[in-house]
């Protein structure tokens, strides 16, 4: 393991560079909703990794992301190891990002950190990331857009008609990653769907068990490809409804309702 090695290049590089966190998780203020006290940052960490939870490494702007998950925490040394990505390409292009965030949901609020300056070594025999453990961290809840994740072994369909150059429509079939009142994550394992920020899918069709269909227009908020731990790339859009109908709005709410009674019943069969 090359942890010693590790320490002193961050040493070096945290007296170089500081550690500075600007507002690099997009246009929004986050300072009310950033942590700075070292035992509560510790500790949000510590939750991520002892859960096992996966985390979105992002690099570009968040136009570029990989799956990893928190391997160790080092307080004494501060220093954080994650899992690397699956390519070398990969990789190296998060070695030479001026900026790496990354981003998770512990218990249904979305934690968000940053590394200015990143290493790559190995940890228990396995190419890992080093990084100093962030100054802060923003943990963002708001009840108005609860968001909750949706099965994986039922996914949730999205129906997206696009019209092509032609006039024909071309359905486009993606599954859904979580859901809030105000939008869903969409799966475009194809890479079909046009990424502009602002651009509409009208007449979208969501099936949600137990109900009738709804169909939606999504506009299109923010996106990035992730590549998976199996090496293969899919791409997530992000995307809020228009003008949703309130007996619509009211169907989202009872779905959303229905999995966290399903999570809590499983929580508690489990302890």
């Amino acid at each position: 393991m090359l942890l010693n090695a590790a320490v002193s290049r961050m040493m070096a590089a945290r007296q170089l560079f500081g550690t500075t966190l600007d507002n690099e998780f997009g246009t929004q203020d986050l300072d009310q909703y950033r942590v700075y006290s070292r035992r509560e940052v510790l500790s949000l960490l510590r939750s991520i990794k002892d859960r096992n939870q996966l985390v979105s490494l992002m690099i570009g702007g968040g136009y570029e992301a990989v799956v990893t998950s928190i391997l160790h925490i080092d307080d004494a040394n501060n220093l954080i190891v994650v899992d690397s990505a699956p390519s070398n390409s990969i990789n190296e292009r998060i070695l030479a990002s001026s900026k790496v965030t990354f981003e998770t949901n512990l218990d249904h609020i979305r934690i968000l950190f940053s590394a200015d300056e990143i290493q790559f070594g190995t940890f228990e025999n396995l190419p890992a990331f080093y990084f100093g453990i962030p100054d802060s961290v923003v943990r963002l809840q708001r009840r108005e857009f609860y968001r909750v994740a949706t099965p994986v072994a039922n996914p949730v369909r999205c129906i997206v008609p696009i019209p092509d150059e032609d006039g024909n429509v071309v359905v486009v079939t993606t599954t859904l990653q979580n859901i809030s009142a105000g939008g869903v994550a969409l799966v475009d394992e194809r890479k079909m769907l046009d990424t502009t920020i602002g651009r509409n899918f009208k007449d979208c069709r969501i099936d949600l068990p137990g109900g009738s269909p709804l169909v939606v227009t999504l506009q299109v908020r923010n996106s990035f490809d992730l590549t998976l731990t199996s090496g293969r790339s899919i791409r997530r859009l992000g995307c809020m409804f228009v003008n949703m109908p309130q007996s619509q709005l009211t169907s989202v709410q009872r779905y959303i309702t229905k999995l966290e009674r399903e999570r809590n019943s499983r929580m508690t069969g489990m302890s």
